[in-house]
């Protein structure tokens, strides 16, 4: 009911226009999260391991649906340790890597949080300079590692964003509203990262049982 409220307080000053710019803002960030899940983190496995990425995703998928569910990195942690052991990597840097990951590797929450800030920008009309795109970048980046593995956390570290560029935090309501269907998103891209990651630390320390991987 307040999400409600706050929601129909802003889009009252907003129009109609705010929400066809809201339903923007949902797709860049599916493309961007979608992008990176399967473009850029298997880009990383083959480089660096030359491992068939197609092999990780069928049998990690599993994972990806029950951090999708949950929207918790911290609450998948055993389970995606459980499945990399399955692939062959070694659990003395799973446990290492992977509750690191769930605590400062939060991909998805940066990408989510450098969308916010081009369409809060784009609903109040205010123009960005190059400065700020930096420097939402550093903060975006910065704010993402401090932010706990748990449902919905990127909207507090948000407001940090917003105020280093001078954007009006009332926008964090407008996303508030949806945000519980891309944290879903952007949380089983976080898990899949800390996964690639620590196969591919994995591999590199020689900790990586390719038979068992491919098998």
């Amino acid at each position: 009911i307040g999400v409600f409220c706050l929601m129909a307080r802003t889009f009252a000053g907003l129009g109609f226009e705010g929400i066809i710019t809201l339903g923007k803002y949902v797709m860049c960030v599916i493309v961007a999260l979608v992008v990176q899940a399967f473009v850029v983190y298997p880009a990383l496995l083959v480089v660096f391991t030359r491992l068939n990425p197609i092999k990780f995703f069928r049998r990690f998928f599993s994972v990806m649906l029950f951090a999708f569910s949950s929207s918790t990195s911290n609450a998948t942690i055993p389970l995606n340790m459980e499945k990399l052991s399955e692939m062959g990597v070694s659990r003395d840097v799973s446990s290492f890597t992977i509750p690191l990951g769930a605590t400062i590797n939060m991909d998805g929450t940066s990408i989510m949080q450098g969308c916010a800030v081009m369409f809060a920008a784009q609903a109040y009309g205010m123009d960005l300079g190059i400065s700020a795109l930096i420097t939402v970048v550093f903060t975006a980046v910065m704010a993402s590692v401090g932010t706990a593995g748990v449902p919905s956390v990127g909207l507090v570290t948000l407001n940090m964003v917003f105020s280093s560029v001078g954007l009006p935090v009332d926008a964090i309501a407008i996303i508030m509203g949806i945000d519980h269907i891309l944290d879903m998103i952007r949380t089983a891209v976080n898990v899949t990262g800390d996964a690639i990651c620590t196969i591919i630390v994995s591999f590199r320390n020689n900790e990586l049982d390719r038979d068992v991987f491919n098998g």
